[in-house]
């Protein structure tokens, strides 16, 4: 099955304190929390089509971030990225700027992309070369996505999450 917005994110559920080992079924991880819009990236299948971009909710939101739909040429068609978008602004995170962002529209939306660029952290990888992998355990489509960002060349420079994947293009040389 080819996944299609809108598609439900899997979501963080905060705790007051973390389960013993084993305590419950599955794996566990944690993430921290970022300051932005969590959001699903779909790299069209087959290759004709547009990348999208989807919120929380549903909402496609490619128009507003163009700065993203360009950096994804660097990824392969058929992809589905469930991550955070954020805007960093003087070295830290700021919602403000992201909110910004959201609302931004054409030429307001192109400029704002030069001026306060948005990121994706990828947490998960959904879906690759069309094929859906919900049922692959997290562990494995976490070391296929962190495959993927390598042999893409592409850069994770997040400092607090465990390897947080922001798709950028690396300089080389």
């Amino acid at each position: 099955m080819v996944l299609r917005p809108p598609v439900e994110p899997m979501l963080a559920q905060a705790r007051d304190t973390v389960p013993a080992p084993g305590a419950l079924p599955g794996e566990l991880r944690f993430q921290p929390e970022f300051d932005g819009y969590r959001a699903l990236v779909f790299t069209p299948w087959p290759a004709l089509g547009p990348l999208l971009l989807q919120s929380r909710r549903g909402s496609l939101m490619q128009s507003r971030f163009p700065e993203l739909v360009d950096a994804a040429d660097h990824l392969p068609d058929g992809l589905v990225l469930d991550g955070e978008l954020v805007v960093w602004v003087e070295g830290q995170m700021s919602f403000e700027a992201l909110q910004r962002r959201a609302v931004s529209s054409g030429r307001t939306a192109a400029r704002l992309a030069q001026e306060m660029p948005a990121h994706f952290i990828a947490f998960d990888l959904l879906q690759i070369d069309g094929q859906e992998l919900l049922h692959v355990p997290y562990g494995e489509r976490r070391v296929q996505m962190e495959q993927l960002f390598t042999d893409r060349g592409l850069s994770a420079r997040g400092r607090s999450a465990p390897r947080p994947r922001r798709w950028r293009r690396r300089r080389s040389g």
